[in-house]
């Protein structure tokens, strides 16, 4: 008996355009933690080490559950998975919105949302934010799916009956497949890094708290370019070759940006270059885990891949506060940024773009 394929309800059209406001709504609370910091940390008596760990938290719970999310999805369809995301996402913003104390913080920002955003992610303020996510469950009703008896047919990546624990154990002896992994890891670090100090740091530099805002503002912006942009030279060039120039121009334009005193001018600039680089290693990224083992596991390898990308984002934002209050400065963090974007530019290099090596199988006669 083979395996089937998703069958939809709706129009690919409608598919594709929930999908991008879900992605919308979604990423707009978890942008823009970073401005909740100081204001959060003054009103408590926090330490921006304590803040930084409830948001590595939220990286690290939302890398833990992405994997087992997307197995769920590519057996029962994105519909529960997206509304239980949602509600979860939705509650811990809230929580966030009350907390007092660090554990609250933590459960709230770390564990609610961590999980919340593993779930919905396609992917006056934080109660704002908690109203607008729950918009992600009607939407999500445009995904909802079931299974048809042809699955995978037409795929020449696909096998017959293979289970989840075969195609894992398939995925990570796959050496290609680990440096992606391995490579997506500087992609998390350095994102959720950005995401939550770089406000702070330029408020330490001087800078108003609008241009903290602004700056992020055009991140977003821009990263919708980078990602569109990224997704249409995925399809024209090698992905790995993509890949290493997006992490190498990533180390340029932080290490130029840290290494000019910072202004409003140097802050934008630096938010649009940065976002254009921002979200383009995922469509290469998914595209390589797709062209290596088809389409059947796909959430769930890409969601292995992506829980490095959020083990990078829970030392990025920990190691952010963390060594914030031991020095002072973000000055080391920003250049472990650096020398990651380098070495992941390296790691991609040897990754070879096709399909794993089966042995074919024999079908019954008719």
């Amino acid at each position: 008996m083979s395996a089937s394929p998703v069958r939809t309800r709706v129009s690919p059209e409608i598919i594709v355009l929930a999908g991008c406001l879900i992605a919308l709504i979604t990423f707009g609370p978890r942008a823009s933690s970073g401005l909740f910091q100081l204001p959060m940390i003054t009103e408590y008596g926090w330490g921006r080490d304590t803040f930084g760990f409830a948001i590595a938290i939220q990286n690290l719970l939302w890398g833990v559950g992405q994997p087992f999310a997307g197995a769920i999805a590519d057996r029962f369809g994105a519909f529960r998975v997206l509304c239980t995301g949602a509600l979860l996402y939705a509650l811990g913003l809230v929580v966030m919105a009350y907390a007092t104390s660090p554990g609250v913080l933590h459960l709230g920002a770390g564990v609610l949302i961590g999980f919340g955003l593993s779930g919905c992610s396609f992917n006056l303020a934080l109660l704002v934010f908690a109203a607008s996510v729950l918009l992600v469950m009607p939407l999500a009703l445009a995904l909802a799916t079931r299974p048809t008896g042809d699955e995978g047919q037409g795929s020449a990546s696909s096998v017959p009956n293979q289970s989840i624990r075969q195609a894992l154990t398939e995925a990570f002896q796959h050496r290609s497949y680990v440096l992606l992994v391995l490579g997506f890891f500087t992609c998390g670090f350095q994102l959720a890094f950005i995401t939550v100090h770089l406000p702070a740091y330029l408020k330490d530099a001087g800078l108003s708290a609008a241009i903290g805002g602004w700056t992020l503002a055009v991140i977003g912006l821009a990263n919708a370019v980078g990602s569109l942009g990224s997704g249409w030279l995925s399809t024209r060039m090698s992905k790995r070759w993509l890949l290493a120039w997006i992490y190498l121009g990533r180390s340029v334009a932080i290490a130029a940006f840290i290494m000019v005193p910072a202004s409003p001018v140097t802050s934008i600039l630096f938010g649009i270059s940065i976002g254009l680089l921002w979200l383009s290693t995922v469509p290469p990224t998914s595209s390589l885990v797709m062209l290596m083992f088809g389409t059947r596991y796909m959430a769930m390898l890409y969601g292995f891949a992506f829980f490095s990308h959020q083990v990078g984002g829970f030392l990025g934002v920990w190691l952010g506060g963390l060594l914030y209050e031991i020095n002072g400065n973000y000055n080391m963090v920003w250049w472990l940024s650096v020398l990651l974007g380098l070495a992941s530019a390296l790691i991609n290099l040897p990754i070879k773009e096709q399909p794993v090596q089966r042995e074919p199988v024999l079908q019954p006669a008719e």
